[in-house]
């Protein structure tokens, strides 16, 4: 199975404006992510889908390989699959966003062998232990219900499952009883190139998760369990977070 990393980048963000283009630290945010992606060992090349020039002069000077791609996509999923429409040579793409540049190249090889261990599922995606219950009360944490074969049953961005009377030992149980999906996805091309022909669904819309068009279309989607996974940069205390991070390991 050959496998593939596309990394999503859009210039416009609402707020960290030009998040993307941030390069306090000496690199900007999308060549970190770019670096931490080179550390995974299963997939053949990294693409950078980008909606705009600079994206692009950014990404030639550091010396990847970007790609235009339609100004008006409207996820990122939909520039994944334009890259995959000219990629008739690779067989899955993994979905990386451009705002995380501490994922784990571990996390990117393990959602590359979900797809490749079941033949079943189009699309292959992470999650991990919720402990605090204040991340499981908040509605940006998303959660994620598995079935025991590990397919998604559902993913919300209310408490799932619920419980009828709360305890706080719920939160300490193994296995994990709560689980935050991790917006990482490895999808088969032929998925991907069926995927203009989806229309948006009532769920996905009520919820604002693109994954539950999937969802509800009847496709498969098999959901692994990592230990940790980092946070992406959404806010200027994300990045400044972030920042102090790089500087502890460059010291």
């Amino acid at each position: 199975m050959i496998g593939e990393i596309v990394i999503p980048a859009r210039l416009a963000s609402t707020r960290l404006p030009e998040k993307l283009l941030l390069n306090e630290t000496g690199k900007t945010v999308l060549e970190h992510t770019y670096l931490a992606c080179q550390s995974a060992s299963r997939p053949t090349g990294i693409t950078v889908a980008v909606d705009h020039q600079r994206l692009f002069d950014a990404v030639s000077q550091f010396g990847g390989r970007a790609q235009l791609t339609d100004v008006n996509a409207q996820s990122g999923t939909d520039r994944v699959a334009e890259v995959a429409r000219s990629r008739p040579d690779v067989d899955v793409f993994v979905n990386v966003q451009g705002d995380e540049p501490e994922i784990a190249g571990s996390s990117i090889d393990a959602v590359l062998a979900l797809l490749e261990s079941d033949l079943s599922a189009q699309v292959a995606t992470l999650s991990t232990p919720i402990r605090n219950r204040l991340d499981l009360e908040d509605p940006a944490c998303v959660k994620v219900v598995r079935a025991a074969n590990g397919a998604a049953l559902y993913f919300s961005r209310s408490v799932i499952p619920h419980p009828r009377t709360w305890d706080d030992k719920l939160l300490k149980q193994e296995p994990a009883i709560f689980l935050q999906h991790i917006g990482i996805y490895a999808y088969r091309r032929e998925f991907l190139l069926d995927l203009h022909e989806l229309p948006p669904s009532d769920l996905e819309q009520m919820e604002k998760l693109e994954q539950l068009r999937f969802l509800q279309a009847g496709y498969r989607i098999v959901v692994g369990v990592v230990s940790n996974s980092p946070r992406g940069i959404d806010t200027r205390e994300d990045y400044e977070r972030f920042k102090n991070r790089c500087q502890k390991k460059a010291g």
